[in-house]
């Protein structure tokens, strides 16, 4: 936790400069093509571009510090409405691919480590290293072209039906998000697996194992003792692959147009809004770092041997 407030800063930071630093002049999107330099200076000013950057840096932290993340150059909305509202959005994808890939992950993985080397483990690792191989914008494609073009069973892209407002957990607009949860769960639920099944089989090897099957526990009292210790790290890689999640569905969001942080920041690179993609990223980052410390005092409270400063 006493390294929460550096690593945002530090990613603040990082954030900033790179945006910064690309070529290409950020009002492009809001200037008509026969500007004039008195329009642009004044917009420069008005934005503050016209500052050196560290006291434009200076005055962004400081302002998001205080909630305000500025106004997008090319809406004019406020950044912080439009960012949570897409982080909204993508965390209810998050979710829904979590429960997706965590729970078939954790059953493969399982399955496998029990039956190490045997058929089931065998098709069990196939189909992780099939999850995490395959791009899963590809795949993505794959499930639009077949549940949405040939049988027309799913929706293609949205989330939700048009005019309908706010998500809600209904039929209407669980149709949307099954194809976009499909496919950001793929990823997570291989890794889950192989990592699962490492765990899994490695714990059966040791010693304690074979004294608690000698003293004449069942094989379910067994595999509870199993899964107490397993847990932990699983639960360390869960946190990581929620974390990609949240973070990492850029492409995904992209084919099925789902109005999420991946699809602002595309929109937001394409377009050069500055404070957007400053925000965005700013905004992500924090739910990083404070995913991480949930996940660490989860740890600590699955295993008290696990010591955190």
């Amino acid at each position: 936790m006493v390294y929460a407030i550096p690593i945002i800063i530090g990613v603040a930071l990082v954030c900033f400069m790179l945006v910064h630093i690309t070529p290409g002049d950020p009002l492009v999107a809001v200037l008509p093509a026969d500007a004039s330099q008195e329009l642009a200076q004044q917009l420069r000013v008005a934005y503050g571009f016209d500052k050196p950057l560290p006291v434009q840096f200076g005055l962004w932290l400081w302002r998001a510090v205080n909630g305000d993340l500025g106004s997008s150059i090319a809406t004019g909305r406020p950044v912080l409405a439009e960012v949570l509202r897409a982080v909204a959005n993508t965390v209810t994808l998050a979710i829904a691919a979590a429960i997706i890939g965590f729970s078939l992950g954790l059953f493969f993985g399982l399955v496998a480590g029990y039956f190490r080397d045997t058929w089931v483990d065998k098709v069990a690792t196939s189909i992780a290293i099939a999850g995490v191989s395959l791009p899963h914008y590809w795949l993505g494609m794959v499930l639009v072209i077949i549940f949405s073009v040939e049988l027309n069973w799913l929706p293609a892209v949205g989330a939700g039906p048009s005019g309908s407002g706010a998500w809600s957990w209904d039929w209407a607009h669980l149709r949307f998000l099954i194809l976009p949860a499909i496919t950001t769960s793929v990823i997570p639920m291989g890794i889950i697996t192989r990592t699962v099944r490492a765990l899994t089989g490695d714990i059966l090897s040791q010693d304690f194992v074979e004294a608690l099957r000698a003293k004449g526990l069942r094989e379910t009292q067994v595999f509870r003792h199993v899964l107490k210790n397993a847990a932990p790290t699983a639960l360390a890689v869960m946190g990581l692959q929620l974390g990609y999640m949240l973070g990492g569905s850029i492409l995904i969001e992209t084919v099925f147009s789902w109005p999420g942080s991946g699809l602002l920041l595309n929109s937001a690179i394409f377009q050069r809004d500055l404070p957007l993609l400053q925000g965005t990223i700013l905004v992500l980052a924090m739910f990083f770092v404070i995913l991480n410390l949930v996940v660490d005092i989860a740890q600590a409270a699955i295993d008290p041997r696990i010591k955190r400063g």
